[in-house]
């Protein structure tokens, strides 16, 4: 299902939360079992739970360096996936609906177009100088994020034999 606002969206929120380039998070997460979201393909680094995990994490450290949270970048890429305890700490549906919460507010973020143009500073890792974006660069950074690693997950789903889910979803 389509997450709609009573608003029409622009395109950075329909590609936070909607159906812009590709299918929306919600036809994308439907119907995962708790089963699928923890099986292992071969050959696959990740699971489809550490792959939404992995989104939520970005997206919180998003929202947080654009409401001038200084969130720090973790030290190496491993940090952004969970760990086992992670894992056994947040079960499938406490982790989509972390990541639903979080999509609306940056939905809500691209929606407030009289801040898009305002500056947030960006922590870096270690050893390389802070970045400067505008709240709509680190949002747009933000969509095509999600959109690669959505991409991992309806691969695996089609891996799976689990793709397209029960609402249709984007086959091509």
């Amino acid at each position: 299902m389509i997450v709609e606002t009573p608003q029409p969206m622009n395109e950075l929120e329909r590609a936070l939360v909607s159906d812009s380039a590709a299918a929306a998070p919600s036809h994308i997460l439907e119907g995962i079992s708790d089963d699928l979201a923890h099986k292992r393909v071969p050959g696959a680094p990740h699971t489809i739970y550490a792959e939404l995990w992995h989104i939520a994490f970005w997206q919180q450290i998003t929202l947080d360096w654009i409401r001038d949270i200084e969130t720090p970048n973790p030290e190496h890429a491993s940090l952004g996936f969970p760990s086992q305890g992670d894992i056994d700490g947040e079960s499938w549906n406490q982790l989509c609906r972390r990541f639903f919460e979080g999509n609306q507010q940056a939905g809500a973020a691209a929606r407030d177009t009289a801040r898009l143009d305002q500056p947030v500073r960006c922590p870096s890792p270690a050893g390389r100088p802070a970045r400067t974006m505008s709240v709509r660069e680190q949002l747009e950074s933000l969509a095509a994020h999600n959109a690669y690693h959505f991409g991992r997950i309806v691969l695996l789903r089609q891996l799976s034999g689990a793709w397209p889910p029960k609402s249709g979803g984007f086959t091509w």
